[in-house]
């Protein structure tokens, strides 16, 4: 198996066809041996009856049910499922290009790398509708991280981006249960001083369904995953 695309799932009966459907056809077409590993995080809509329908379709895809509510469990279940030598995260809205997947698999194969890192805000990226306060406070706190952790990477909190299987495995558990693994995972492949690429990628809000990111609700787990990583890294330094 060459590629796992993880996609977790909360009341997303509106997109997750169409995510799916645009998936599949653009990498069928390029002759990819995938699968794609569909996360249910605790759907109160249709979501998980979608699921189950296009798994009786698809050989290709798995369907789980998240144990541990929340994104971190979800991502978590997916990891430990997955076959493939590298595995992708993508949102379940596809506000990401179906076309950077491709670039991050040819990458970080090509390269032998241990993750490719996506940056929407360098040359050659695109963002459109990014909300005004969201991308304010995005900017401030991914520079600032990017200072505490002496890095040229710019944008630690996108979910989206590419990672070698086997040490993502390794990075396992996760402490973060929110949007803040997405913060957790790049966090520890930098401090283990794997090797990884930064690549320009294309972003877009979604147009269906309800946004789960809540700025005021995770603001303090963000800062908690940031402080957790900072003393992994002190620990390690003295370890060494």
């Amino acid at each position: 198996m060459e590629l796992s695309i993880i996609i977790p799932c909360r009341n997303e009966e509106e997109t997750i066809i169409n995510t799916i459907e645009v998936i599949k056809y653009s990498l069928k077409k390029k002759k990819y041996i995938f699968e794609i590993i569909l996360i249910n995080d605790f759907s109160s809509d249709r979501t998980l009856k979608i699921l189950k329908k296009i798994k009786a379709k698809n050989s290709f895809i798995k369907v789980l049910n998240n144990k541990k509510k929340g994104l971190g469990g979800a991502i978590e279940t997916g990891i430990n499922k997955s076959l493939g030598l590298y595995t992708v995260i993508v949102m379940s809205n596809l506000s990401e290009s179906v076309k950077d997947i491709i670039k991050y698999y040819e990458c970080i194969k090509k390269k032998n790398l241990d993750a490719v890192f996506g940056s929407r805000f360098i040359k050659g990226s695109k963002v459109i509708d990014y909300p005004k306060k969201k991308l304010f406070l995005n900017r401030v706190f991914n520079n600032l991280i990017k200072i505490i952790f002496c890095s040229k990477y710019n944008d630690f909190t996108n979910a989206f981006k590419i990672y070698k299987t086997k040490e993502l495995k390794n990075s396992l558990p996760f402490i973060s249960q929110s949007f803040n693994v997405f913060l957790e995972i790049p966090l520890k492949f930098i401090i283990k001083n794997c090797k990884y690429k930064i690549i320009p990628i294309s972003w877009k809000n979604r147009k269906l369904g309800e946004a789960k990111f809540k700025i005021k609700e995770l603001g303090s787990q963000y800062l908690f995953t940031l402080a957790y990583i900072f003393l992994l890294k002190i620990f390690k330094k003295i370890k060494n």
